[in-house]
């Protein structure tokens, strides 16, 4: 029961404590540059997509054993359709990278 609620509580945890920080900067601080938001948004933005990401392969290949395993008749058409699945999971992942380079704004 903890496994499930602890992942909820610290997505929500970061989206009470991140536009508090935000809002209690001083303006006069801001320099042209901005003030490293940027920075930390595009870190958060990684992290969570590649967790996404490793996690849905880790699972895609798992199922995809398991059915060859189960049917080795079909490895072939099994291991076609996981190669595409692994490819448009990894695709999410380049998507995820280049929001980052644009919240970064480089």
């Amino acid at each position: 029961m903890i496994k499930k609620i602890l992942p909820a509580v610290a997505v929500a945890g970061l989206a009470f404590l991140l536009p508090n920080l935000a809002f209690a900067q001083d303006v006069a601080k801001v320099t042209s540059a901005g003030a490293g938001w940027g920075h930390l948004s595009a870190a958060l933005v990684l992290a969570i997509g590649a967790t996404a990401g490793a996690t849905a392969q880790g699972r895609a290949v798992v199922a995809a054993c398991d059915g060859m395993a189960r049917n080795p008749g079909a490895a072939g058409q099994i291991r076609g359709i996981a190669f595409l699945g692994l490819v448009l999971i990894e695709s999410l992942v380049i998507y995820t990278l280049v929001i980052a380079f644009l919240l970064q704004g480089k």
